[in-house]
């Protein structure tokens, strides 16, 4: 999955020891807003001191998160994880291009209702006309 936005957010890196393997671990959670009538937050994490290192997320940085969610038990609570396995710097676009993707088959509709104004002004005005002619003025369309 993936999710563009703003980070706002970089939480301090959480580090230790591992007791299975005894190789050093580190952590970084962040939070980024993705951009919307009603803005979304989401906190994901980077696992590993050199990807920490590579993805540089700074607060204020517009990126692209590719990430995977997983789920794990302790204690009979489950818990998610929201890893990020890559970081694009700079890349609204995507946010903004996969709306105005979604808004490509709303501008094909206009055509479609653009044959319907050769009967009347508006497209809603013969849409009220077909169902006043089909049945009583107190059917619903749907």
């Amino acid at each position: 999955m993936e999710l563009s936005g703003k980070v706002i957010a970089v939480l301090p890196a959480k580090s230790g020891v591992s007791a299975r393997t005894g190789n050093n671990w580190m952590t970084q959670q962040y939070v980024i807003e993705i951009p919307g009538q009603y803005p979304k937050k989401m906190v994901f994490e980077v696992f590993g001191e050199d990807r920490i290192k590579q993805f540089n997320i700074l607060v204020n940085a517009e990126i692209t998160v590719q990430f995977d969610i997983d789920a794990s038990e302790y204690n009979g609570k489950w818990y998610n994880a929201i890893r990020a396995y890559n970081v694009v710097h700079g890349q609204p676009t995507q946010q903004s291009a996969a709306p105005a993707h979604a808004a490509a088959p709303a501008t094909q509709n206009p055509p479609q209702q653009a044959a319907a104004p050769a009967t009347a002004t508006s497209p809603f005005p013969p849409a009220q006309e077909q169902g006043d002619g089909e049945g009583s003025a107190d059917d619903l369309p749907f």
